[in-house]
């Protein structure tokens, strides 16, 4: 009984360390060494770095826990109406991800997804992003579910000059008289971070697959 045991208990750590093995470090050896893809043509690779500032922000992004409500993974047409909405043109894909530190991939869309936030036909600039983070309300009144994020800014007395970064608000919501709403760094940050999410190349893998069947038909004509 008790060699069996020990084979039984063997046998069931076998099982899971291979099985560890083969999702947890097959998946890290062949999307860990995606690079980014040189386009001859265009002279440049893709995707492009971001800013120390924008790294910085995905920081504040994961610490609001912004991906609880919000996603960054367009689906492919069949799966989905992502590209209707706007949200972006082409599927996400791994390639996407490789110069994020915690790719906020989210598990719910309470709001829309951000993967190409600042790539969309009308998109936000920061002025109109870091406004937005104070109020919850968007550029022409829009007033959405979104919580206002007043945590992230400053309500500063005036000192000599208003600061570069004071807020230019509707009388409705502006500070009293000699007080200025100023964004902190996190804030800054975590608007960088949000005019970085742009996926404006489409690599190879991005392209849709054209099925075997029609394929075959396309080449009976």
């Amino acid at each position: 009984m008790m060699k069996n045991g020990f084979l039984f208990f063997a046998g069931l750590f076998a099982a899971f360390a291979f099985g560890w093995a083969g999702i947890a470090l097959g998946s890290h050896r062949q999307l860990g060494a995606l690079a980014p893809y040189h386009d001859d043509s265009e002279g440049s690779s893709f995707p492009s770095r971001p800013p120390g500032l924008a790294a910085r922000g995905q920081l504040v992004y994961a610490d609001l826990g912004c991906a609880s409500c919000h996603t960054q993974q367009v689906r492919r047409p069949d799966f989905g109406s992502d590209k209707d909405r706007g949200w972006g043109e082409r599927q996400s894909v791994a390639r996407d991800y490789i110069y994020q530190v915690r790719p906020q991939l989210g598990n719910s869309r309470t709001g829309p997804d951000l993967a190409n936030l600042s790539g969309r036909k009308a998109p936000f600039d920061a002025a109109e992003l870091t406004v937005f983070l104070y109020t919850g309300i968007l550029p022409g009144g829009k007033v959405l579910s979104h919580p206002p994020f007043k945590f992230l800014f400053d309500d500063a007395v005036v000192v000599g000059e208003t600061s570069a970064y004071a807020l230019v608000l509707p009388p409705s919501l502006a500070p009293a008289a000699g007080r200025q709403i100023v964004p902190t760094e996190r804030a800054r940050t975590l608007v960088s971070y949000l005019q970085s999410l742009n996926t404006p190349y489409e690599f190879p893998e991005a392209r849709p697959v054209t099925p075997a069947v029609a394929q075959k038909e396309g080449a009976h004509k």
